[in-house]
């Protein structure tokens, strides 16, 4: 049993506790339910913004902590002031130290695009989203069924959020559905945790040309991320690279200054 699996095992015994917890009726009393979301894919493509995806996470399975104490308010305002596009909350408590509140934080200080980052299994994790305070939910191809993924898109959709797809390979294409508004192919490889940009490369003549196009995981180097979008990447989710500093909102703010830089060079060089 790889890690994803052992993840989705929990998290079916998870979801099911919620329920009985916090049944739907009382998630959508929420103020956030009713509340008009912010388009992720919009920010995403727009040319004043970097695309990156800022991830506030505390810790990972492959490792372990990575800044346990860091504060959602510090850091989540720190990502939008360095120029951020969008935030990502990881929420999952077992694995990876996240919570519900932590994205609810997030969203009280912050007015743009949050994903939520969670092993989504169950349309009530996505109402569940939306009442926490969600743009948009990420669906793994990995860990569904190809009628359970659309399903789970068609419900995200209906209650307004968008859907970001996570692939790890080309094979996974085939659950897209039109209720996805972009994918993100994980650079990661599930079964040794090994990380490839090639990945990336390779897949990005794949994707349907109407999704927005995300790179995840390994992105740590600024030349990386100018390489992808020039290939064709609008999105780049970029968590543990900045969790790692005691200010990951100034480490953010490093990170986008240098693509900047890199992409004048580049300009010039052309001009």
């Amino acid at each position: 049993m790889n890690i994803l699996e052992k993840i989705i095992a929990h998290k079916k015994q998870e979801v099911t506790e919620r329920k009985a917890l916090y049944p739907v009726q009382l998630l959508e009393k929420s103020i956030y339910f009713e509340t008009p979301v912010v388009s992720l894919c919009k920010y995403l493509q727009r040319e004043d913004k970097s695309g990156i995806i800022a991830e506030f996470k505390r810790r990972s399975p492959s490792k372990g902590d990575i800044n346990p104490y860091a504060s959602v308010e510090r850091v989540s305002i720190g990502y939008m002031q360095a120029g951020a596009s969008a935030l990502s909350v990881l929420t999952d408590t077992q694995f990876f130290g996240g919570k519900n509140e932590d994205l609810t934080e997030a969203r009280k200080f912050n007015f743009c695009p949050i994903l939520r980052k969670e092993f989504i299994i169950d349309e009530y994790q996505l109402v569940e989203a939306r009442s926490i305070g969600a743009d948009a939910v990420l669906l793994i191809a990995e860990c569904l069924e190809k009628d359970q993924f659309a399903q789970l898109a068609r419900t995200a959709k209906g209650l307004g959020l968008e859907v970001l797809m996570e692939i790890h390979s080309g094979g996974q294409l085939d659950k897209v559905t039109p209720d996805v508004d972009a994918i993100g192919v994980n650079n990661r490889n599930l079964e040794d945790f090994s990380v490839s940009l090639a990945t990336s490369l390779e897949l990005i003549t794949a994707l349907p040309a109407e999704v927005v196009k995300v790179s995840e995981s390994g992105l740590n180097d600024p030349n990386a991320v100018v390489e992808l979008r020039h290939a064709g990447f609008q999105g780049f989710l970029i968590g543990e690279h900045f969790m790692r500093h005691a200010d990951p909102g100034k480490a953010c703010q490093e990170f986008i200054r240098r693509i900047q830089h890199i992409e004048e060079i580049l300009n010039n060089a052309i001009a």
